[in-house]
Order: structure tokens, then C-alpha cells, then sequence
């Protein structure tokens, strides 16, 4: 097969791919091979009739679109790499005429990734919020290792509300135990909100060893469809009480967790890693303005197919985030009252502009003659590794090499940002003071939720 260039108007390619003569019958042999089972012919058992036999029987072009399309399947995605072209839409294709013993073209017409010429990029006036670190922020990162570092400790008294009991219950619908209401040596943070509403507020001031009945009634959502608004009894016996006990700060935990040997220089090491990372995400929010800048002063005329491919990515991340709350789509579409046509009719503003932005930031890569090179492929991919503590070579072959090209698209459009960022004339501003709440706020915010709610 033999790929051929012609031309490129609009954002749409035209392309042939010739296959000679030969190349079209061995892919009519293969087909042959494939279907020949499918034919009964008189005289013959099924699967054992000559293709000339079966081909006078049902014409002579019985096998020739399977092999049209057997090529194209295989020919197609070849021809992409060839030409380097990134496709957005299904192709368009035009078929020379077929016949025994004939060469076969096939002309594809097809929209490739928009490339549009980007205005007013260069020079941009940005601001950019000074990162300040408190010394709160700094005494909550210390907290956070310490609670890293506490244990749990049983204790001889009723149940409090934060602590985490160890408990049996079984749960009961009028006389009858019901499945999966049941269960031995539970763990359970009273006041985390695990269970359902109202079962932890009733532990609390359960002695251990006591039985206690709980009283509570599921929601009228509950995804059991056979407990859902149903009073329930759980019979329970509270086994330990545990509470969190935490180290003190002082040297020797400083000692005990880290590389140093006082709680100041502990607390120092603090500071410069909330720096670093306020100073990065002070200059990310500013880069986050530049994309905005641009693409409003640049809008795009994108295919579809784009946007509703953008969708499908947007929902994939939702549903995964969902999952991580033991949820499903459908079950998130169910709760909410809502369908998958209208979930994704509210993406579609978020993921137009999406598109917009990438296909800006990538048409300024190319009029800037911005490549990416092994190098930075793999100081991207070393990165990775620190993030995941994996080597680089064991990210590059979780990515594979099939999609290298697109995490290569992703690194163009990382230093195309960093090329804004570079141009602009970036004036940094002293963050802004918390505006205080005044007396009138709560009932301000109940007004404008009853005005939502209607």
C-alpha cells in the first residue's frame, strides 16, 4: 500500500492510499478463506466450495467489500502514522473502480486537529498573587504529621463523640433481620457520618459491654430499593472505646519524624515546602489567566466530534471520581433526578471551552515551531516516576508506546503555557485581605438559597 498526500484546505485533508493488484486479491483470498463456510452450494459440503464456484453462483464481487473494508481496517490507522495526521472526525472515502485483476485506490477526505492562527498572545499583562505563608498554615502542617504519627488507646468510659468503637449490631425491620444489616468487631469513628443518619448520635454515652438499641429510619434514596424509608432497629454492643492520642512537639518528635533535630528546624523545612508549593500555584493561577486572556480573544470554529469527544473524557474522570465514593454514574443520575443526555448537555459549555483553549495553545506551538524532544519527554516521564515512586522507563511502558504521541501533545501544550508566562509582563500584587462577615450574612445567604430553591 502506497500513501499519498494531495492537499490540506480548512482543516481537512485529502489523502489516497493505493493498493495494487495484488494486494487486492490476496485481501479477497482472505476474506474468501474467512466466509467461505457461510455459503451452501449443491454438491458441495459447507466450507468446501471453490471460491469460482461459489463466485458463479452469487457474482463476482461477492467477496469484494469485505476485502475493501478488510484493507481500509488495516491500511487506515497506517497511513495516519505515515503522513503524521491527527484526525477529529470519520472519514469521507471514494473508491476507484473494483474488478478482478484491477489496482484499488481509495481517496480519503477527512478534518484533522485545527490549526488557526493566534492573535494577540505576546506580551500580556498579568498579575500575579504574592504566595504569603502563615504561621498557622505552618503550625497545621506540623499538626497533620502529628496526627500522622498518634495511635489509638483504649479507654475505660462511655462513648464521646470522635471517638472509635469496636462494636457488634445486628439490624431488624419489625421482627425480621435483614441482609447485610449484620456485622461482628466493626470499627467505627462516632461523628464520621458512615452510617446512616442518626445511628452514631445514639452511641454516644454507650457503655462497654451494654447492649443499646438503635433506632433509625433509611432514606427514601437508600440504594437497597427494600430498606429505602423503612424504621429499622440495630441491636448493639459496644466491645472498646478508643481514642486518638498524639505525640508531643517537641525535639525528640522532631527527631523521631525527620532528618532534624529540633522542632524549629522541623518547622523551617515546613515553611519552605508550603512556600515552594504556594509560589507554584500562585504562578499557575496566573498562567490559568493568560489561557483565559488568549482564548477569549481568540475564539475557534472546532468540529463536533471534538467537543463530544471532550465530553466523554470529562464524564470518564467524573465517573471515576465516583467511584471513589463507592458510587456509580447511574447511580449519581438516579439520586439526582437526572439522565446521561442531560448530564452531558451541562459539560458542554466547560468542554467547548476546553477545546478551545488546546486547540490555541497548540496552533501557538506550531507558529512558534515548538518541539518537544526526547529530552523533555523524559524529564516529563522522570518526574512521573518521583510522583508515582516508580522508575521512568516503568511510566513509559504504562503510558505504552501507542500513546506516547498524545502525552507528547500534552508537553507541547505545558511548554507553550510556560512560553506565555515567559512573554507576559507579570506585576505581583499583595494577596487580598479576607473581607470580614458581617452581622447580615447569614440571613443574606438563607435569602439567596430561598431564592435558588425557587
Amino acid at each position: 500500500m502506497k500513501s499519498t498526500f494531495i492537499s490540506k484546505e480548512d482543516n481537512k485533508v485529502k489523502f489516497t492510499m493505493d493498493f495494487t493488484a495484488e494486494e487486492f486479491e490476496q485481501a479477497v483470498v482472505k476474506v474468501y478463506q474467512a466466509k467461505k463456510g457461510q455459503f451452501n452450494i449443491d454438491g458441495f459440503r459447507r466450507g468446501k466450495a471453490p471460491r469460482s464456484i461459489i463466485e458463479r453462483h452469487y457474482g463476482e464481487g461477492v467477496f469484494f467489500e469485505d476485502a475493501v473494508n478488510e484493507l481500509f481496517q488495516t491500511a487506515y490507522p497506517e497511513a495516519l502514522k505515515e503522513l503524521d495526521l491527527e484526525v477529529v472526525d470519520m472519514p469521507n472515502a471514494e473508491f476507484s473502480e473494483i474488478g478482478k485483476g484491477k489496482p484499488l485506490t481509495i481517496t480519503i477526505n477527512v478534518p484533522v486537529y485545527p490549526v488557526v492562527e493566534v492573535k494577540d498572545y505576546k506580551g500580556l499583562a498579568v498579575e500575579k498573587t504574592k504566595a504569603v505563608v502563615s504561621d498557622e498554615e505552618v503550625d497545621q502542617e506540623i499538626e497533620k504529621l502529628q496526627k500522622r504519627n498518634s495511635r489509638m488507646v483504649s479507654v475505660e468510659r462511655p462513648v464521646e463523640n470522635g471517638d472509635t468503637v469496636i462494636l457488634d449490631y445486628a439490624g431488624f425491620v419489625g421482627e425480621e433481620q435483614f441482609e447485610g444489616g449484620t456485622a461482628e468487631n466493626q470499627s467505627l469513628k462516632i461523628g464520621s457520618g458512615t452510617f446512616i443518619p442518626g445511628f452514631e448520635e445514639q452511641l454516644v454515652g454507650a457503655e462497654v459491654g451494654k447492649e443499646v438499641d438503635v433506632k433509625v429510619t433509611f432514606p427514601e434514596n437508600y440504594q437497597a430499593e427494600n430498606l429505602a424509608g423503612k424504621d429499622a432497629v440495630f441491636h448493639c454492643t459496644v466491645h472498646e472505646v478508643k481514642v486518638e492520642e498524639f505525640p508531643e512537639l517537641d525535639d525528640e518528635f522532631a527527631k523521631d519524624v525527620s532528618e532534624f533535630d529540633t522542632m524549629e528546624e522541623l518547622k523551617e523545612d515546613a515553611r519552605k515546602r508550603l512556600q515552594e508549593s504556594a509560589d507554584l500555584r500562585s504562578e499557575n493561577e496566573a498562567k490559568d489567566k493568560l489561557i483565559q486572556m488568549v482564548s477569549e480573544a481568540n475564539k475557534v470554529e472546532v468540529p463536533r466530534s471534538m467537543i463530544e469527544d471532550e465530553i466523554d473524557n470529562m464524564c470518564r474522570d467524573f465517573e471515576q471520581q465516583m467511584r471513589y465514593q463507592g458510587l456509580t454514574l447511574d447511580q449519581y443520575l438516579q439520586f439526582t433526578g437526572s439522565n446521561m443526555k442531560d448530564f452531558r448537555e451541562t459539560l458542554k459549555d466547560e468542554a467547548a471551552k476546553r477545546v478551545n483553549s488546546r486547540v490555541i495553545l497548540r496552533s501557538i506551538g506550531t507558529a512558534e515551531n515548538i518541539e518537544v524532544t526526547e529530552e523533555d519527554l523524559e524529564k516529563e516521564l522522570t518526574r512521573m516516576g518521583e510522583a508515582y515512586q516508580m522508575e521512568a522507563e516503568k511510566v513509559r511502558e504504562m503510558i505504552g508506546e501507542e500513546n506516547l504521541s498524545y502525552f507528547k501533545k500534552d508537553i507541547l501544550i505545558t511548554k507553550v503555557i510556560d512560553l506565555l508566562y515567559d512573554q507576559a509582563e507579570v506585576t505581583e500584587v499583595e494577596p487580598k485581605a479576607a473581607e470580614p462577615e458581617s452581622e447580615e450574612a447569614p440571613a443574606e445567604a438563607a435569602e439567596e438559597t430561598a431564592q435558588d430553591a425557587e
